[in-house]
């Protein structure tokens, strides 16, 4: 096993024991443990691909620097270490539509890398993603839903967040969300760059579908305002 591999498994492995510690958060957490340990994730089945830097690489090590939280200094340094072994990739409309009205804010910085999943870097499996997903700062990710069970860790120090309705929630790093399949929800970005842990339990090339709100001109713009 090449150095490569053993942080990228280091990094896999700090996610794991953060869900094993947080069990009783969310009826997500369960299913995802209970999913990896059906898999075979043992140093034989690392995948070793060469990396794949990103334009966003500035945003994205401010969004790993600014990982505070005392619980997720595991997970910091696994992903500080591991960050130049990952393969990052923007969404370019592979999940969604053509034509879906994703915004200029999520259009114009976007990354996400797969530790698990299709495509991955780490471990390969047809219908399963666990990867890291970053958004730059003070932007609306917009109403949308998928068929894919999925779950968040965030690991940022704050991120504001919807469920189907007008209100607006923050959630501090650490906190767990739980979005079972066809629930609708959106993510609001502040001064920080927005960096999570995600899950998609199943149904990993089912598309994303946008879910129209009439104030996402109303929040972009208040977002806006608070970079000036």
């Amino acid at each position: 096993m090449t150095d490569k591999q053993r942080r990228i498994q280091a990094l896999i492995q700090s996610i794991v024991t953060y869900l094993q510690a947080h069990r009783a958060a969310t009826r997500g957490v369960d299913l995802t443990l209970d999913k990896l340990a059906a898999m075979d994730l043992s140093d034989e089945k690392l995948i070793d691909l060469p990396p794949q830097g990103t334009r966003h690489d500035e945003v994205l090590k401010n969004a790993v620097a600014g990982i505070a939280a005392p619980e997720l200094q595991e997970i910091a340094g696994c992903l500080k270490a591991a960050k130049d072994d990952l393969i990052w990739r923007e969404d370019n409309a592979q999940f969604y539509p053509p034509g879906a009205d994703l915004g200029e804010g999520y259009t114009r910085c976007n990354l996400h890398t797969l530790l698990i999943g299709p495509d991955a870097c780490g471990y390969h499996h047809l219908d399963f993603n666990l990867g890291i997903f970053m958004l730059g700062p003070r932007t609306l990710y917009r109403d949308h839903n998928h068929d894919a069970p999925e779950l968040y860790l965030n690991l940022s120090e704050k991120s504001g967040w919807r469920f189907g309705t007008r209100d607006w929630q923050d959630y501090p790093a650490g906190s767990l969300i739980w979005n079972a399949a066809g629930d609708p929800h959106a993510t609001r970005v502040y001064d920080q760059p927005f960096i999570s842990v995600f899950v998609w339990l199943e149904n990993v090339n089912s598309p994303c579908n946008v879910i129209h709100f009439d104030d996402w001109a109303e929040i972009e713009q208040d977002l806006a305002k608070q970079s000036n």
